[in-house]
């Protein structure tokens, strides 16, 4: 499918993801009118935004951001669903590269020394094909300037999906879900651990608790490419 793709685009006029409009020439990977109107959090220019305050009172963490607000039914959560189930991996790089930019201007992120995008288990990622977080923390580091570390960290089981779980059973289901197989490659290290979309936030919570618990001198922040208003109760 991703060949099919490639052959398309050089005789198609390229087309921004989130609305399909042709993209004009200077305008990058998404259009102006998509920029424009990108629901954007704006959290990353704030090191107490309330992303960064519910996580920190289960852990440590130094920084947290999300880019944008996912919204059901809207065309960026199409694009979202496009990169992450339809092969569509070209768009978590180009929004990483985006999201990455304005991680590098808030002045909050400039002591992250690597990142480390949450794993899929093996089964998934054969499945798949590739790991979309991965491509989202490639466009990250590309903006940031440090490196992926995207062996770091493993995923021990192929757990069920989080949608229709409470609260609880979301935390049980992702209870001791990693490991760190690289604890060298992190210590004493700022690690920026990147995924896609956040709901309650208990698979970053179980990752970063693997993180801290394997090598204590790191130190662990968080950036989501979205995050649920819904789920997490947060207020615009």
């Amino acid at each position: 499918m991703s060949i099919l793709n490639d052959i398309k685009g050089l005789f198609l006029p390229p087309v921004c993801p989130v609305c399909g409009g042709e993209l004009h020439e200077g305008e990058g990977a998404f259009c102006m009118m998509c920029r424009t109107l990108a629901p954007q959090t704006g959290f990353w220019r704030r090191a107490d935004n309330p992303l960064a305050e519910r996580l920190r009172n289960e852990f440590p963490i130094v920084q947290a951001s999300a880019f944008l607000w996912f919204v059901a039914g809207s065309p960026w959560q199409r694009a979202i669903h496009g990169f992450k189930y339809y092969n569509r991996w070209r768009t978590a790089r180009d929004l990483g590269a985006w999201y990455g930019g304005n991680l590098a201007d808030s002045g909050l992120y400039g002591s992250v020394d690597c990142i480390v995008p949450v794993p899929l288990h093996t089964r998934r990622l054969l499945a798949r094909g590739y790991n979309q977080a991965a491509y989202i923390a490639e466009g990250i580091a590309s903006r940031m300037g440090v490196p992926v570390e995207d062996r770091a960290v493993r995923r021990l089981r192929n757990n069920p999906s989080q949608t229709t779980r409470s609260s609880a059973g979301r935390w049980e289901n992702v209870r001791d879900l990693f490991a760190v197989a690289r604890p060298g490659a992190l210590a004493g290290r700022h690690v920026l651990l990147v995924d896609d979309v956040v709901t309650t936030g208990s698979t970053l919570l179980s990752c970063t608790e693997a993180l801290l618990r394997a090598v204590p001198d790191c130190r662990v922040s968080i950036a989501a490419l979205a995050v649920s208003r819904r789920h997490f109760g947060l207020d615009r």
